[in-house]
């Protein structure tokens, strides 16, 4: 009977624990949830039966954590939106493999112990996390550290250990209420202590360096279905126009959401013009838009998703275009072989959208270097910052109208992280929200909420000197899964 409740159990034990994280924030059932993981695995009686656990527990996890991507579906005119569901189980399914892997390590050197098992346990959640965001073009949503975000004191040892070893720490806090309860209290309140003892190291003033250059963040509500057609264009560019305030003494650099601009601006002067009409002498404007590229006969034959920087005179000086896609959202994979069978509908459009060459800082006249990273690529520790030509603040826009209640959220979530990580504050603009300022220790200085036009104007958040993980990366997470597994092994030797 046990046995057969065991799959169910594990599955809605799951999905309580995604209730972690934005914008529920329930962080205790996650760390109840995985202290009940743990516990499910150090009872296993084959490796089996712990890949099995870890399986269905992820399947859970990632099936609540990810429902927003089902909303995404209701937009796409070509495919019935029940869809959605399968597309989120389905990738959940997928997902799970990682945990169940950490899993299945845990029980397969940690021999029953819940104290071995939950270091073990932790260095295997921060490899197969890491892994997640790497294989196949990486799927890095919803780390497990997100759920610190609430304890921005704990948050901040992503300083040292990275996001990936950010989710170690929260696997050590729950391995710590499982042995407390099994009334090993030397060492479940050690594990309990060593996250108090990181969240202090890690813990720093605001920079008081100079502020940054004066910004202005415009939200202008614009629903997904609202965003396509000539009389939507009209009404959406004077919700900008009426946003993006009048030229003042001081120069501006005026920032618009991704998709901002539905014409070619590259090859339309008078969409240019128009937008230039809004800007003082002095101010710049950063806007989301599409480049087109051609062959050698001038015909369009893929697409980028770009960010451009304009002038008051018209004049385009610069441009970033987004590295990291995303598969089925901005391109489809395997086009020929997938189109044949009926599944082009998944990508709207024939054309694919085509990576730009990764991140970049823009030089933009009269403000200093920004860091650009469109949408999704926010998501990505370690790779979001042009190291060789370090930023002001890294902007992020994005549309996030797609996502439901739960995806914007979580998004914003991530680039809390980015921003904790590298020291560089993280400015935010969406078409339906969250925009944001985030400044370089995770904290929102400002925001806009969801379903509401506005504007944040105010100067960008001082810089930070780099952190340690901006000069090494996810190699301190990865050292901390060492780490780790190390301390097991120790316990090991020590038992016997």
């Amino acid at each position: 009977m046990m046995r057969r409740m065991m799959i169910p159990a594990m599955i809605v034990l799951g999905a309580l624990s995604a209730t972690g994280f934005a914008p529920l924030d329930l962080w205790p059932a996650t760390l109840i949830c995985l202290a009940l993981l743990i516990a499910a695995t150090a009872r296993a009686g084959a490796l089996w039966q712990a890949l099995s656990r870890g399986y269905w527990f992820g399947v859970g996890h990632f099936s609540v954590g990810l429902n927003w991507i089902a909303h995404a579906f209701t937009f796409q005119d070509k495919m019935p939106a029940q869809l959605g569901y399968l597309a989120v189980v389905l990738l959940s399914c997928y997902l799970a493999v990682y945990l169940a892997l950490a899993a299945g390590l845990a029980w397969r050197f940690g021999q029953g112990d819940s104290a071995r098992i939950a270091p073990l346990f932790a260095a295997g959640w921060i490899v197969t996390e890491w892994l997640r965001a790497t294989m196949f073009t990486g799927f890095a949503w919803n780390p497990l550290g997100a759920i610190w975000l609430p304890l921005l004191p704990v948050a901040e040892s992503a300083r040292w250990v990275g996001t990936f070893g950010l989710s170690g720490l929260v696997v050590i806090a729950a391995g710590g209420l499982l042995l407390l309860f099994e009334r090993r209290w030397k060492a479940g309140a050690s594990a309990i202590a060593a996250i108090f003892i990181a969240a202090l190291a890690a813990l720093q003033p605001a920079p008081k360096g100079p502020a940054g250059p004066l910004i202005r963040v415009v939200q202008p509500n614009i629903p997904q279905q609202e965003k396509e057609g000539a009389a939507y264009d009209r009404a959406n560019f004077r919700k900008l126009a009426g946003l993006s305030g009048s030229p003042g003494v001081a120069p501006r650099l005026i920032l618009w959401p991704e998709a901002a601009i539905p014409e070619f601006i590259e090859f339309e002067t008078y969409a240019r013009l128009r937008i230039a009409s809004l800007l003082g002498p002095q101010d710049m404007l950063l806007a989301g838009g599409v480049s087109l590229i051609g062959d050698a006969q001038d015909r369009v034959i893929a697409a980028r998703n770009s960010l451009f920087a304009l002038t008051p005179d018209g004049r385009i000086t610069g441009r970033y275009d987004k590295s990291h896609l995303v598969p089925y959202g901005e391109y489809l994979p395997m086009r020929p072989i997938l189109s044949a069978i009926g599944l082009s509908r998944l990508v709207p459009g024939d054309l694919d959208f085509w990576p730009g060459p990764g991140p970049q800082s823009m030089e933009i006249p009269g403000f200093g270097k920004v860091g650009m990273q469109i949408c999704y690529e926010i998501i990505f520790p370690g790779h979001v910052i042009d190291e060789r030509n370090r930023p002001l603040f890294l902007f992020n826009p994005s549309n996030d109208a797609w996502f439901g209640a739960w995806g914007p959220p979580q998004h914003l979530a991530q680039a809390r992280l980015r921003a904790i990580e590298e020291g560089v504050p993280v400015v935010r603009s969406t078409p339906t929200g969250i925009s944001a300022v985030i400044d370089t220790r995770g904290a929102i200085l400002q925001r806009i909420p969801r379903d509401t036009g506005g504007y944040i104007e105010m100067r960008a958040p001082p810089l930070a000197p780099p952190t340690p993980f901006a000069r090494a990366g996810n190699l301190l997470s990865l050292a901390l899964a060492l780490l780790l597994a190390a301390l097991a092994v120790a316990m090991r030797r020590r038992a016997r």
